[in-house]
């Protein structure tokens, strides 16, 4: 089982971008997802979370300006990014509890990285 994420790039302050993890292995399901990011010299933190049973989790700092959300049918998650700010800028993780034929547990993907000039 793999996690990519992808979709990162550099925007300018108040642009959108969307980040996608997509899943790939021989998996039954995905049951919880998340996106973390860490800026530099800082913490990683959870940016928005979501379960299988549909249910979204955000950080303060996003709520209204973020939305994560899933294709089953792509085994893929994703994170639509909107009004941008620099304080927005990070490398951005995915995460997810994932149950597969070789088992379930956590997985990450490589971090993609976001940067919103000003």
């Amino acid at each position: 089982v793999q996690l990519q994420a992808s979709g990162g790039g550099l925007v300018k302050a108040g642009g959108s971008l969307r980040l996608s993890c997509a899943v790939s292995g021989s998996i039954f399901s995905i049951d919880v997802a998340n996106w973390y990011r860490q800026a530099p010299g800082k913490p990683r933190e959870l940016v928005a979370g979501s379960t299988s049973s549909g249910n979204t989790n955000y950080v303060d700092s996003v709520k209204g300006r973020f939305t994560i959300s899933r294709d089953n049918a792509k085994n893929t998650v994703y994170l639509e990014m909107n009004s941008l700010k620099p304080e927005d800028t990070g490398v951005y993780y995915c995460n997810a509890y994932i149950r597969a034929s070789s088992g379930n547990r956590d997985y990450w993907g490589q971090g993609t990285q976001v940067t919103v000039s000003s």
